[in-house]
C-alpha cells in the first residue's frame, strides 16, 4: 500500500507508491482505487521538454491531478494562494497529488524526463485558470 505525507500547501500530498525489488527487477504498483484520492479519467505524458522551459503555470477549477516522474527528474512548485512548496520528482515510486485550485508549475526537466499525469477529468479548456492574479482572486473569495 502507498504511504503519504501532507504538504504545507492545502490538500497537496506527496505519495510513495508500493515498490517491490527482487532479482527479476523493480515493480512499482499504483492502485488507482486505493492509492489515488480520485479515479483518473485521463492519463497523459509530458516529455522532450527543453531544460529551460517551464510547464504548468495554471490551476484547475475542478480537475484533480497526480504527477509521477517515470524517468529522469523535474521540479514542481505548488501554491494555494497563501503557502508555496517545492518538490523534486525523480522516481516512478513517488507521486504528487494536486487537488483543484492549486497553482502548479513544473520546471528543471532533465533531458530524459518523462512526466506521467493522472487527471480526474477529460481535457476542458474552461477548467483552467492560467493567470496567477486571477487565481489569487478566486482562492481568496472562497
Amino acid at each position: 500500500k502507498a504511504t503519504s505525507a501532507k504538504s504545507i500547501v492545502n490538500g497537496v500530498v506527496f505519495i510513495s507508491f508500493k515498490h517491490v525489488v527482487d532479482m527479476r527487477g523493480d515493480l512499482t504498483e499504483i492502485s488507482l482505487h486505493r492509492d489515488l484520492p480520485f479515479l483518473p479519467k485521463r492519463v497523459f505524458l509530458v516529455q522532450n521538454v527543453p531544460d529551460s522551459r517551464v510547464r504548468g503555470e495554471h490551476a484547475h477549477k475542478q480537475c484533480h491531478q497526480c504527477l509521477v516522474c517515470v524517468n529522469g527528474s523535474l521540479r514542481v512548485i505548488v501554491d494555494d494562494g497563501e503557502n508555496r512548496e517545492e518538490f523534486s520528482l525523480s522516481s516512478p515510486t513517488d507521486g504528487l497529488y494536486l487537488p483543484p485550485m492549486i497553482w502548479g508549475i513544473q520546471y528543471k526537466y532533465s533531458e530524459d524526463a518523462v512526466l506521467l499525469v493522472y487527471a480526474s477529468h477529460g481535457y476542458d479548456p474552461n477548467d483552467y485558470i492560467r493567470d496567477y492574479e486571477q487565481f489569487l482572486k478566486e482562492v481568496s473569495s472562497d
